[in-house]
């Protein structure tokens, strides 16, 4: 019954999420080539807004669980486990005040409205995955942005979602270079629950009733670790506390 009330909602939910991305393409390329990155910032921060509302159609919920008191004037680094596209939102929304900027595949820098033009103009790094040199360089550049600036690297070190919930090993050659080039960066590890679940039929129809849930960790120094042994807690912090 839940599957056959979900095809109407997706097409619901798919028209909304559509109509929200095409209204903020043209208000983010005038907040960037007009009145510039604080105003983008804005624009971008209400896109995430608006498109976590756009999933309430489907009864989706989110909680965000944070009792750290994280500083906004020094580079964060921020660490999770991937399940869906629909992890992005909150990440950008919950963070907001940290400019989270994330490490994507090249292929998202284009062909989708609102969320290309920001991963190309709004700070984000696009990396080819077939091009290890390229990816590391690209990287590089991007940490010394993210040091400048004092804003938020995002990274989701699995690589490729989980399609199950079930959290992928983590592969660390990206945030250990973020680690060596952002050495004065607080990391902050972040569970992801559930999101996996929006598209536990495929992309249609779409999952109802999900819970979304992130839970983040205490933030950590990366002074005070080793990095290889840095990056093994981060990776049992996030598993540990994913839900199956």
């Amino acid at each position: 019954m839940q599957k056959l009330l979900a095809y109407p909602l997706s097409v619901l939910f798919y028209l909304f999420f559509g109509f929200i991305l095409a209204i903020f393409h043209p208000i983010q390329w005038f907040c960037f080539n007009v009145l510039g990155y604080k105003a983008h910032k804005i624009s971008v921060i209400w896109l995430q807004f608006w498109l976590m509302r756009s999933t309430n159609l489907l009864g989706t919920r989110y909680s965000f669980e944070n009792p750290y008191t994280i500083d906004a004037d020094q580079p964060v680094i921020i660490v999770a486990n991937h399940q869906s596209l629909y992890d992005i939102p909150p990440i950008l929304w919950y963070f907001r005040k940290h400019h989270p900027k994330f490490i994507s595949k090249k292929e998202l820098g284009k062909g989708i409205p609102s969320v290309s033009y920001n991963l190309r103009h709004g700070g984000s790094v696009l990396i080819d995955r077939k091009d290890p040199v390229q990816s590391i360089k690209a990287i590089e550049d991007f940490s010394k942005r993210v040091q400048q600036n004092n804003w938020a690297a995002v990274i989701f070190p699995e690589g490729t979602r989980s399609r199950n919930g079930q959290p992928k090993p983590f592969k660390t050659k990206g945030l250990l270079t973020l680690m060596d080039q952002i050495p004065d960066a607080i990391i902050v590890p972040l569970t992801i629950n559930n999101s996996w679940k929006m598209l536990k039929y495929g992309k249609f129809p779409m999952g109802l009733g999900i819970h979304i849930k992130f839970k983040a960790h205490q933030p950590l120094k990366i002074s005070d670790h080793n990095n290889e042994t840095l990056a093994k807690i981060v990776e049992t912090k996030i598993t540990e506390a994913v839900e199956l």
